[in-house]
């Protein structure tokens, strides 16, 4: 039986959006599915477990703009890809500004609006 733990629903970008280390200046992988709490990352390089890190990425919106996003996010899970070189990691949201939040929310409500 399949039980959901997340307290919002994940949405898979139908776009690749590569998501960087800020603390490293390294693109470390892409975005796999997200939501308001937290992401799947598809990672080039092993993340830690129960680690801290300072992502940034930015969401395809409306008309070819884009919006950054900055966030503290925490490794709750890593397991390997399968694919030589990758690991996909659940990583919770713990630190996001209001701008950001406000832009990850609408990129949300437009990717359930293209689901129907």
């Amino acid at each position: 039986m399949n039980q959901e733990r997340r307290t919002s629903p994940r949405k898979a970008s139908h776009l690749p959006i590569e998501v960087m280390d800020t603390m490293t200046g390294e693109t470390i992988g892409r975005i796999g599915n997200l939501s308001r709490n937290g992401m799947m990352l598809i990672a080039h390089r092993p993340l830690r477990d129960d680690a801290l890190y300072q992502l940034r990425f930015h969401l395809p919106g409306p008309r070819g703009s884009f919006a950054e996003i900055e966030a503290g996010v925490h490794t709750m899970w890593t397991e390997d890809a399968g694919t030589p070189g990758r690991q996909w990691s659940g990583l919770r949201i713990i630190s996001i500004s209001g701008p950001a939040a406000s832009a990850l929310d609408d990129w949300l409500a437009h990717a359930e609006a293209a689901r129907r």
